[in-house]
Parts: structure tokens; C-alpha cells; sequence
């Protein structure tokens, strides 16, 4: 293959990876501003600038691309929280600020309080994504319960559940607030998570030397 060919290929491959990325913004843009059933794959495509074909050849449907934000969002909470709990300090007073540098932007976010809803509104509605959905769900509170471990491991603590079944009583209220949240009324659903969460530290029993 000549340098020319794989300049080629590789020219290529970036272009459809801005136009799959393009694709993805402009669909959540649309599913926030219009909702999941207001925004049609025509619309995704005529405001990214692009045909319905090009849509159809990154992905299958809408909620492939419902999907795919929900997998991003998560992957990314995860392994930011797993590269807090990876430090080799057990220093509880750098761990929690740490941790509350991550729950203070929670509610930065207004177009994911949004999305979040549409995501569960459309699992309500379609058996298909909810099967879907709960996969990705599933992956994200085994590993938010991993990193809930390792915390009440690094600060000699025993949890009082198991740490996959914390995790998903976090996610729960995360996600509640964010159902019951007003634009002119952000609920700091962030610093209500850090407050359980210490609140469930303090009271756990200590983990036995040895």
C-alpha cells in the first residue's frame, strides 16, 4: 500500500468520525430542545448538515444514538471516579475533596438533567432500548459499586450493603432530582449524594486490623 492509499484511508476514516460525532451532538441538541419523540432522524441530519443516508450508515436508528450518549456520559463518570480511588493515599480529607470537586459539577450540566429524562421516559415506553438500557445501567452500577468498595476500603470501613446495591441507590437519587428538576430551581443533587454517602461512612463499622 503506498503512503498516498493510506493517507487516503486515513483522511477517510476522520471524516467519518467528525460526521458521526457531529451526529451525536446534534441529536442530543434535538432531544433535549424538542424531546426523544419531537426530534426525527430527518431533523438530526438536515441541522448537522448531512442526508438521512449518512445517519444510516453510523447508526441503525434513534435510539442507537440515545444509547450511545447514555454509554459516554457513564463511561466517563466511572473513570473519573475510578482515577480518584486509583491514588495510592488513604488521606480521607483529600479523597472527599476530591469526591466533592466531582459532585459540585453534577448540576452543571443541563442538557444531561435532560437527556437523563428522555432515557428513562423512552425505556418506559419501548421494550427494546429498555433491554438495552438496562445493560448499560447494569455496567455503570457494577462499576460505581466497585469505586463505592474501594472507598469505604481506603477509609477501614465496612459497607453496610453491597457496594453494587449503594451504587444503584445513588444513581437513583441522582436521576430522581434530575426528574424533579426546574430550571429556576437546580436541586444539588451532587451535594445530597456527598452528604449520604459521608453520612453512610460515618456510621460503618470498622474494618477489623489483620
Amino acid at each position: 500500500m503506498s503512503p498516498t492509499t493510506a493517507r487516503k484511508r486515513l483522511s477517510r476514516e476522520e471524516s467519518q468520525a467528525q460526521t458521526r460525532e457531529r451526529l451525536i451532538d446534534t441529536a442530543q441538541q434535538l432531544f433535549v430542545a424538542n424531546g426523544y419523540g419531537g426530534a426525527s432522524i430527518r431533523d438530526i441530519a438536515n441541522k448537522a448538515g448531512y442526508s438521512q443516508g449518512a445517519f444510516y450508515s453510523n447508526f441503525a436508528s434513534k435510539e442507537d444514538v440515545l444509547l450511545e450518549l447514555l454509554r459516554r456520559h457513564m463511561t466517563a463518570e466511572a473513570t473519573h471516579l475510578s482515577r480518584v480511588m486509583s491514588g495510592d493515599g488513604d488521606d480521607s480529607e483529600q479523597i472527599f475533596a476530591e469526591l466533592d470537586a466531582w459532585a459540585s459539577t453534577l448540576n452543571h450540566d443541563a442538557d444531561w438533567c435532560m437527556l437523563s429524562i428522555e432515557l428513562q421516559l423512552h425505556a418506559n415506553r419501548s421494550q427494546t432500548f429498555a433491554a438495552e438500557y438496562q445493560k448499560v445501567w447494569d455496567r455503570h452500577r457494577s462499576d460505581l459499586g466497585q469505586v463505592i468498595g474501594q472507598l469505604f476500603h481506603k477509609l477501614g470501613r465496612i459497607p453496610p450493603a453491597e457496594p453494587a446495591e449503594l451504587a444503584a441507590a445513588f444513581m437513583a437519587l441522582s436521576h430522581g432530582l434530575a426528574l424533579q428538576r426546574m430550571s429556576t430551581r437546580p436541586y444539588p443533587s451532587g451535594s445530597l449524594i456527598m452528604a449520604f454517602l459521608r453520612g453512610l461512612i460515618a456510621n460503618a463499622e470498622r474494618e477489623k486490623a489483620g
